[in-house]
C-alpha cells in the first residue's frame, strides 16, 4: 500500500510569500481565496476534511482585505489568509459538532482564538473534521496522500485540509497527541505551543487540552499563532506565547536529546532506520547527540515519562467526566460506543487516582526542566511510522484508528511546546520528526526548527 507523496516535489500551499504581490496589486486576497475554494471543490469529495464550510461570508472578508491592500493598509501579517478551525471550537455562524456525528448546535460565539483571527484579518474557510470529542474515535476524514489511510486525529480535517493544500494553516487542539500525530501523517508543520499559551476560550475543562496551529510553512505557522497570542494572550493565569511578529532566525542548536519514550520499542524499523540517519547527519553540521545511556538526569527523565499514557488517560476521564455525563443526558443516541465506554468507566477514578496522575505529572514536569542545562531541545519521531490504513473501531479501543500517539503523549503531560517537521517519507507517505522545548521556549525552537529544514536534507525509505 503505497501513497503518492513525494518528499522531493510535493509543495505546500503557503500565504506568507504572495503578501508581496497582494501589496504590489499583482495578486489579491479575493483571488487567493478562489484559488483556495477552488481545490477544496476538487479534492474534498474524496479527502471530506470539512463538516461545514462558509464560502460567501469567506469572499466578503477577502474582499475587505483586498481593498486593505490596495490602500497599502494591511491589518496584521495574515489579513487575508484563509483559515480552517477544528470543529471543537466554536465559529458563531457555524455549528460546532465538536465531531459527533447529527450534534449541530450553533452557539452564536466566536471562540477566542477565531475573535484574535478575524481582528487580524484572517478569513474563516469553515470548520474542519475533529474526530468523536476530539478523541480516538475516527470521524469521516481520509489521509491526502492514500485515501484507504487515516489522516490522523484528532485533528483530522485540520491536518488533511492543508496536506490536500486546501488551505494554507488551520487551528488545532491536543490533549494526548492530536496536532502533532496528524501533522505528522499529512505532512504539515505543526506548533503544539507551551500550556496555557494560546487562548482556548471555552475549552478550559481539560488540563492537558492546547490549541495550536497546523500550517504549510513555518513562517505561515508562526504568523498565525503570533496573532492570536497578541490579541487573545493566553489561558488565564497563564502569559500567553512569547515572540516577535516574524519566525526568528535560523539558529543551529548546539545539543540535542533524544527523546524515546515508550514509543522507541514500538516504532516501524523504517522510521527507526531514517531517524538514525537524521541523527548521524546532525552530528556532522556539529549538533551534539545526548542519549539517555549517556547521562542519568537523561535516564530519570525517561524513567519518569513512563507514566504519560496513563496519566493522561486518568486525567482526561476524570476531569471529562462531567462534560460527558451531560452529552448522555442531551443527546445519547448520538454518542459513539466508546464514548459510552468512557461515560461508564468515568466514575471509576476516583479523586485519589487524580491525585496520584497530577503528582506523577509534576514529578515528570521536575525532570524534564532539569534537562534544561543540559541541551536546548529534545528530538523524537513524530509518530510510529506512516499513517496506519482505515480500520473498523472498537469501544474498547484495543487498536487505535486514528494511530498511537505514543510521542505525543509524553508532551501534552509536560505542558511543553512541541513542533513537528515533515522531513521524512515512507511507503509513499510523510513521517514527522518532533522538536521539544522548555515551557516558553516556542520561539527558540522555531529557529531551530528553521535551521533542521534549511540544512537538513529529507529522507526517503
Amino acid at each position: 500500500m503505497t501513497g503518492s507523496y513525494d518528499i522531493a516535489t510535493f509543495k505546500a500551499l503557503t500565504f506568507h510569500d504572495c503578501v508581496p504581490d497582494f501589496l504590489a496589486g499583482t495578486d489579491t486576497p479575493s483571488a487567493y481565496l478562489e484559488r483556495c475554494i477552488a481545490t477544496i471543490e476538487q479534492k474534498e469529495p474524496e479527502v471530506k476534511a470539512w463538516v461545514s464550510l462558509r464560502l460567501e461570508a469567506a469572499r466578503a472578508t477577502a474582499a475587505e482585505a483586498t481593498q486593505r491592500y490596495a490602500a497599502g493598509k494591511p491589518l496584521s501579517l495574515i489579513d487575508g489568509m484563509p483559515i480552517g478551525v477544528k470543529d471543537t471550537l466554536q465559529v458563531r455562524d457555524l455549528p460546532t459538532t465538536e465531531g459527533i456525528n447529527g450534534y449541530e448546535p450553533v452557539t452564536g460565539k466566536d471562540t477566542a482564538a477565531v475573535q484574535a483571527l478575524e481582528a487580524a484579518g484572517a478569513i474563516i474557510v469553515g470548520k474542519a473534521v475533529s474526530t468523536e470529542l476530539g478523541g480516538a474515535w475516527p470521524n469521516k476524514t481520509n489521509n491526502p496522500f492514500d485515501l484507504g489511510r487515516t489522516p490522523g486525529g484528532s485533528s483530522s480535517g485540520s491536518a488533511a485540509a492543508v496536506g490536500a493544500r486546501m488551505i494554507p494553516a488551520a487551528i488545532g487542539t491536543q490533549v494526548g497527541g492530536s496536532i502533532i500525530r496528524p501533522a505528522a501523517f499529512c505532512a504539515n508543520f505543526a506548533l503544539k505551543p507551551t500550556q496555557g499559551g494560546l487562548n482556548r476560550g471555552e475549552r478550559q475543562g481539560l488540563s492537558q487540552s492546547t490549541i495550536g496551529v497546523h500550517a504549510g510553512s513555518l513562517e505561515d505557522l508562526w504568523r498565525v499563532a503570533i496573532e492570536i497570542a497578541k490579541r487573545a494572550g493566553g489561558d488565564p493565569g497563564h502569559p500567553g506565547l512569547f515572540g516577535g511578529d516574524m519566525l526568528a532566525p535560523p539558529v543551529k542548536p548546539r545539543r540535542l536529546i533524544v527523546m524515546e519514550a515508550d514509543g522507541w520499542e514500538k516504532a516501524d524499523p523504517r522510521t527507526r532506520d531514517l531517524f538514525e540517519q537524521l541523527l548521524d547527519r546532525l552530528r556532522e553540521k556539529g549538533v551534539e547527540i545526548l542519549r539517555r545511556g549517556d547521562d542519568l538526569q537523561i535516564e530519570a527523565f525517561e524513567q519518569a515519562l513512563a507514566v504519560a499514557r496513563s496519566v493522561t488517560g486518568i486525567t482526561v476521564m476524570y476531569e471529562n467526566h462531567w462534560s460527558l455525563s451531560n452529552l448522555m443526558r442531551l443527546i445519547p443516541d448520538k454518542l459513539s460506543p466508546a464514548a459510552y465506554r468512557q461515560f461508564e468507566h468515568g466514575p471509576t477514578i476516583t479523586q485519589q487516582m487524580y491525585r496520584k496522575a497530577l503528582v506523577d505529572r509534576d514529578s515528570a514536569r521536575a525532570a524534564f526542566a532539569a534537562l534544561a542545562p543540559l541541551a536546548d531541545a529534545l528530538i523524537s519521531p513524530a509518530c510510529l511510522g506512516p499513517a496506519i490504513p482505515h480500520v473498523e473501531p472498537q469501544a474498547d479501543m484495543s487498536v487505535m484508528p486514528t494511530g498511537d500517539p505514543v510521542f505525543n503523549m509524553p508532551t501534552s503531560a509536560l505542558g511543553s511546546p512541541a513542533l513537528t517537521l515533515p522531513l521524512f517519507q515512507i511507503e509513499g507517505m510523510p513521517v514527522g520528526v518532533q522538536l521539544v522545548g522548555q515551557w516558553h521556549d516556542d520561539e527558540k525552537l522555531s529557529a531551530h526548527a528553521r535551521w533542521m529544514m534549511e540544512e537538513i536534507e529529507p529522507a526517503v525509505a
